[in-house]
């Protein structure tokens, strides 16, 4: 390693020595010397026993640099980037390898090393439900063979702070959207989560878990747990809103047979599109989820079966209950036909996924920092009810207003919805419990058990990790515009030539048939 600036300069001397190691052979020592100035003598500062040593004391120099990189910039950044600032600040050959593994010592510095943190989970919830009463927690770990290990395979976690469970109880709106998120770290697994609606159609977080994987066992034990916390029983009348993924299908028939289960209707659209594109179909489909009544439901079908009779059976195939409005039993009071509020709550966790498990949860729990913020919101509120059904209270109004009201003699009116879930007294009682602070590590009640938790079984897949989003059926991998120009991607090439189309002038074979 040499350094150019006149600022510090270091070398590496290989000395030759008389020890031999345990196989006879001679060992090579590496000297690091520095020189402040050209007055001064060299003087060593590092002896290491071998040139694979020699790596992890530059690495380690590397990493303070990379940490005080990391205090203007972010570990997110290519290694090529971290390579490049090395070299001008510092006037260092680093090459991309060196700078990746810098980057690596100096993440285990600052965020910590993603197999120790499980050591210490039975720690964090400890602290978790000493700093947050009425918390539930639930640890699950793997299945030991070897009755004598001490040590026990983490499976899952889950997590329902009390002042959420709290909170989502005072709403009083029976609906819950349920979607999963996958967790960017070394270690595989799958973030669940159960998000409400609060009083100002807003999100609220109720429970969150990691899980090896998205299958129905894992959401069994979800759904499960959640059962207990919100006191509910098999035949309960809740409404959940989900996607259609093969695990949790089954699984909320296991759990909740009676409950009214919902399909997202953009997924479902993300499905249909795969074979029929287009406006039209998406026009159509929404028409179809959103008629009111029955005979209205029908007729938007048949006008999908004048459109096209395939697409028309497909969607034909899924059960109305679970994606018709028209055919909801309205015991939610809520005609909600997507699943956004978890969408929108996995968003906020897309910086933490990639993080070790411990700051993977306590990135979601400083989410719930928000409560402050909608606090906020609150007291500059006046009048019955919250902003935003105040707003939908006017449209109807005006709505109204086109219609003649005329007395049939009695009292009597009718009242579709639940209106005290849509007060302003309401939306405060919901933001009044809090969310706790955790101390810091040091401060942590030791757990008794005997067992140390180690993390689950890594299994590298085969190529390149893939962490960019999938794209959809009608999703463009490139920017439409590149530079000035806009993209040809999607496009029929037609031939110059012979004037078909499939092919460019280059590559056409008919100058043959048309010269003879």
């Amino acid at each position: 390693m040499h350094a150019l600036s006149c600022s510090w300069h270091a070398f590496i001397k290989s000395i030759k020595s008389k020890q031999t190691n345990k196989g006879g052979l001679a060992c090579i020592y590496l000297r690091l010397q520095k020189k402040k100035n050209k007055s001064e003598c060299w003087s060593p500062i590092t002896l290491v026993k071998n040139r694979d040593a020699f790596y992890d004391v530059k690495g380690g120099r590397l990493a303070e640099k990379e940490i005080g990189l990391w205090k203007y910039n972010s570990f997110s950044n290519s290694n090529f980037h971290h390579a490049s600032h090395l070299e001008l600040q510092y006037r260092l050959g680093v090459s991309n390898m060196e700078a990746y593994r810098a980057k690596q010592i100096a993440m285990k510095k600052v965020v910590g090393d993603n197999a120790e943190e499980y050591a210490k989970l039975r720690d964090y919830v400890l602290e978790l439900q000493k700093s947050n009463p009425n918390t539930t927690v639930k640890l699950q770990v793997e299945v030991e063979c070897n009755l004598s290990s001490t040590t026990r395979q983490f499976k899952r976690i889950y997590i329902c702070l009390g002042g959420l469970k709290q909170g989502f109880k005072a709403i009083g709106k029976e609906l819950l959207g349920l979607d999963r998120s996958f967790m960017k770290g070394p270690y595989p697994g799958q973030i669940l989560t159960a998000v409400g609606v609060d009083p100002n159609q807003g999100i609220y977080p109720l429970a969150y878990a990691v899980v090896e994987a998205e299958t129905t066992d894992s959401w069994s034990w979800f759904l499960e747990i959640l059962q207990d916390d919100l006191d509910l029983n098999r035949d309960s009348n809740f409404t959940f809103i989900t996607d259609r993924q093969k695990g949790i299908v089954p699984a909320m028939t296991r759990v909740f047979p009676s409950a009214e289960h919902r399909f997202c209707i953009r997924h479902i659209y993300e499905n249909m599109k795969k074979q029929w594109k287009g406006q039209v179909y998406k026009d159509q489909l929404w028409k179809c989820a959103s008629a009111t009544t029955v005979p209205q439901f029908k007729k938007c079908m048949d006008d999908l079966k004048a459109i096209n009779k395939d697409a028309y059976k497909w969607l034909n195939e899924i059960p109305y209950h679970h994606c018709s409005r028209a055919h909801f039993t309205g015991r939610a009071h809520c005609d909600v036909l997507i699943n956004n509020m978890c969408e929108v709550f996995n968003r906020q966790l897309v910086n933490g996924r990639d993080k070790p498990i411990i700051l993977a949860l306590e990135y979601i729990r400083g989410f719930m920092r928000r409560i402050m913020n909608v606090q906020k919101t609150i007291s500059k509120c006046h009048g019955p009810l919250t902003p935003t059904a105040t707003i939908l209270l006017s449209k109807v109004k005006e709505e109204a207003s086109q219609f003649v009201v005329q007395w049939n003699g009695k009292h009597d009116y009718q009242n579709i919805g639940y209106i005290i879930s849509y007060t302003l007294a309401c939306w405060k009682v919901a933001y009044e419990f809090k969310v706790g602070p955790v101390n810091g590590q040091d401060l942590w009640p030791q757990h008794e058990c005997l067992y140390k938790l180690k993390p689950p079984v890594h299994h590298t897949q085969v190529g390149r990790p893939k962490k960019k989003k999938r794209k959809a059926a009608d999703e463009s991998s490139q920017p439409l515009v590149k530079g000035c120009r806009l993209s040809r991607s999607g496009k029929t090439v037609t031939c110059a030539k012979c004037k078909k189309k499939g092919h460019n002038s280059r590559s056409c074979k008919g100058q043959e048939e048309r010269a003879t």
